[in-house]
């Protein structure tokens, strides 16, 4: 998939829909800094970038995510992923490594995403991404070793060398927390006897999509899908192509458990909490409004 097509699949505003209710703390911050993670992604720096190394929309998304891991196996690559269809999130990764090494894959990321954060937040005060960026990560460092416990991700993310320029650094911490809560998230659902395909669709409904709209660009068989709606059906979790109020109740679960294991870089926070929330929203709004994150705001909320 190259960029254009993922920019006709993925970047289209749904008109008239409302967006979600971002209910806690921890929801507030992953919804500010999800766009500014996904510039090494979604900008056009980051589509020059990747094009001019071979890699497409795709390979970009697979190799610069999976190679803070170092060079694993597919399996593992799906298996940290794991909303993803795995044999396509592993044959992804297989063709970004025949494509670029580790260390220029690494390189690459942090380029794209620097870059698409200094051309969306242009005029704004490198002072304040300096400030912004260093109070992030000084909550990160308060955590401690203890928060890597079940993160490769963002252990991976952990490993390597802060960037220099500020603009790269603001990406990194961006994803620094965006795979804290990722990571997170898989062993939430696992704890809840929810598998990856599963995941989808309970997130899907609880969002707003239209049952299996938002699972099937994953890359999930009919087969699959319909397979994961009858155990979900079977549960007692969802009915008529809709959540009931067991899995509702089951699936808001799961994100209070997410939510529950960021509490010791939430609490490191403290009260600058919503003083940083005022420029980090303003300044997704920029991603988004240059057309570098999708507008749906059904796709900001789902992840």
């Amino acid at each position: 998939m190259d960029f254009d097509e993922a920019r006709e699949t993925f970047l289209q505003p749904r008109p008239g829909a409302a967006t979600p209710e971002i209910e806690t703390p921890a929801r507030r911050l992953r919804h500010v800094l999800e766009p500014l993670a996904m510039t090494s992604v979604w900008s056009a720096p980051a589509h020059e970038h990747l094009g001019k190394a071979g890699l497409d929309f795709l390979t970009g998304y697979v190799g610069g995510r999976a190679c803070v891991l170092g060079d694993p196996s597919p399996g593992v690559v799906a298996a940290t992923f794991a909303v993803f269809e795995p044999g396509l999130v592993g044959e992804l990764w297989r063709q970004a490594r025949a494509t670029l090494g580790v260390e220029d894959l690494r390189a690459i990321r942090e380029l794209a995403g620097g870059e698409g954060l200094r051309v969306a937040l242009e005029g704004v005060d490198v002072a304040e991404v300096g400030r912004v960026t260093h109070a992030l990560r000084e909550a990160l460092d308060a955590a401690g070793p203890a928060d890597l416990a079940g993160r490769p991700l963002y252990a991976g993310l952990r490993d390597l060398a802060w960037p220099t320029d500020p603009h790269a650094a603001l990406f990194h911490v961006a994803t620094l927390y965006r795979e804290h809560r990722g990571d997170a998230h898989l062993g939430a659902c696992t704890a809840a006897g929810v598998d990856g395909l599963e995941a989808n669709i309970l997130t899907e409904l609880r969002v707003g999509f239209d049952l299996y709209e938002y699972t099937g660009t994953r890359g999930w068989s009919p087969q699959a899908m319909d397979a994961a709606l009858a155990r979900l059906t079977a549960r007692g979790w969802i009915a008529d192509a809709a959540l009931t109020p067991a899995g509702r109740a089951g699936r808001e679960a799961i994100e209070v458990a997410t939510d529950l294991a960021q509490a010791r870089v939430l609490d490191a926070l403290g009260d600058d909490l919503d003083e940083l929330l005022v420029p980090l929203h303003r300044w997704a709004d920029r991603v988004v409004a240059a057309g570098w994150f999708p507008p749906d705001p059904y796709k900001r909320a789902a992840g």
